[in-house]
């Protein structure tokens, strides 16, 4: 079984969000596909065959499998247009939040992806429990599938230490925590900053996650009165997303680089 292993969200090696990507004939079962992915323990791993029009692609964590993957999604689309048909351009793959597609202009690739557009959260007791969690307390407060934590400096999301256990523990997917960009770190024309923690899936915190941002674009978008934004997510390997909100969907784009790649052999 052929394996692949891309650095997504970013142009140099060893940053961004490294995933494993495995190209398949036919679909093993699950529970082979989930020991798969807890050997090759990276924050997910991605299984892609053809499908109809298309690919049927499916994302797993060491832990389990998840319903939307950004830099995976990024990562086999890297792997399907540079490594196994380099004339490709665009792909359309089919998941379990329905087609996404992804096409390839130079060196970026970009994920048109669903909005998922959050809510204010008035939980006070809710919003107690994630300060304690990530040792910070929130500007705002909003709520998608995870939990968005706003805080007033990109300095503070930087310097975030939080209890990986408490985190775990709050009732969601994971958590957001993002704040305005800080021109002289960020360098300018970079809106804003984020990191993204998931105990719930495993990953105490993933390097960079192109479904945050599905909730970030709708809430910095309304904020800033931009639809077309600059991300940087703030974890020690970094990396850079633009994103562009239109409507009910998301456009993410990315670059990648190929890590490594060779045979998975099996019993």
């Amino acid at each position: 079984m052929r394996y692949f292993v891309v650095d997504a969200f970013t142009s140099r090696a060893f940053a961004g969000n490294p995933a494993a990507v495995l190209p398949l004939e036919r679909w093993p079962d699950d529970a082979l596909l989930q020991r798969i992915s807890a050997e090759m323990a990276l924050s997910e791993t991605a299984f892609f065959a053809p499908e109809a029009d298309g690919f049927r692609l499916r994302w797993m964590t060491p832990a389990c499998e998840v319903d939307l993957c950004g830099h995976a999604t990024l990562a086999t689309a890297f792997v399907l247009m540079t490594q196994l048909e380099p004339a490709r351009a665009s792909v359309r793959f089919h998941t379990r939040s329905g087609p996404l597609d992804v096409t390839r202009t130079g060196e970026t690739f970009t994920l048109d992806f669903p909005a998922r557009v959050p809510e204010r959260e008035g939980d006070a007791a809710l919003a107690a429990a994630v300060e304690a969690a990530i040792g910070a307390t929130p500007r705002e407060l909003w709520r998608a599938q995870n939990l968005l934590v706003v805080l007033d400096a990109a300095a503070a999301v930087r310097a975030l230490a939080p209890d990986f256990r408490a985190v775990g523990a709050l009732p969601t997917e994971g958590v957001i925590v993002t704040a305005p960009a800080d021109p002289a770190t960020d360098g300018p024309g970079v809106d804003f900053v984020s990191r993204y923690f998931t105990p719930q899936h495993g990953i105490d915190e993933d390097p960079v996650t192109g479904s945050a941002h599905c909730t970030l674009g709708p809430y910095w978008a309304e904020r800033l009165g931009k639809p077309t934004l600059a991300a940087r997510q703030v974890s020690k390997r970094g990396g850079e997303l633009a994103v562009d909100v239109a409507g009910d969907r998301v456009k993410l784009g990315g670059r990648a680089v190929l890590i490594a790649r060779g045979e998975l052999l099996l019993p």
